[in-house]
């Protein structure tokens, strides 16, 4: 059955936010931990929910350690993050081929939409599914299923494009075809170990693949 739908994570996806996410993880753990963590140490976190992280790292102040974050994150938003190369392109030339879009986000809904409309590309998305949505999260296939139903879509007819693990996961838990980004922050022998479908190095080469399934 040809693809329809396309259901794309948004951090390190769409958006460039990884500087964005190490700088709010590096002052949250200096402040609650008085510890400097390495930034290849916080990469290997990108994708998951920031609860989950705080939990494991903060254990005895994940609610304060929540606030110092997602503080940080509101003050400096707009001055660490950029949008991947090729990207308005891409959703432009889908859109046009009658594709109907949406995302699937470990990122708070109005974070997430901060960043679309400071690039002004929310427009092309029918769904956004956030963190706030649901209690599953990524992998568990329940965010990407809620995007497919509002979109009146199916798996067998939708493709989930992201950057880690998570994504890959995701979209395999939920029958969907899975497109690795080569512009992920993670090393690619980290998530070519989760076997995605198809791995894609721009933008331009994703809506080449997306015609041709």
């Amino acid at each position: 059955m040809a693809v329809k739908y396309i259901l794309f994570d948004l951090d390190g996806t769409l958006l460039d936010t990884n500087e964005l996410i190490v700088q709010s993880f590096r002052h949250t753990y200096k402040e609650h931990l008085n510890k400097d963590v390495p930034r290849e140490y916080i990469i290997q976190s990108f994708g998951e929910i920031l609860r989950t992280t705080l939990e494991r790292e903060c254990k005895d102040c994940v609610e304060a350690a929540l606030t110092t974050y997602r503080s940080f994150q509101q003050e400096h938003f707009e001055s660490y993050i950029t949008l991947h190369l090729g990207v308005r392109e891409a959703l432009e030339k889908l859109t046009a081929k009658g594709y109907k879009l949406g995302i699937v986000t470990s990122r708070l809904n109005e974070s997430a939409l901060r960043g679309l409309k400071f690039f002004d590309i929310e427009g092309y998305f029918h769904s956004i599914i956030g963190a706030d949505d649901t209690d599953l999260h990524k992998p568990d296939p329940t965010p990407a299923r809620m995007a497919l139903e509002a979109m009146g879509g199916r798996a067998e007819e939708a493709v989930l494009v992201g950057d880690s693990p998570f994504d890959i996961q995701c979209a395999k838990n939920t029958g969907m075809v899975s497109v690795a980004v080569g512009w992920s922050a993670l090393p690619r022998e980290v998530y070519m170990q989760y076997e995605p479908d198809y791995v894609v190095d721009t933008m331009e080469e994703l809506v080449e693949l997306i015609y041709s399934l």
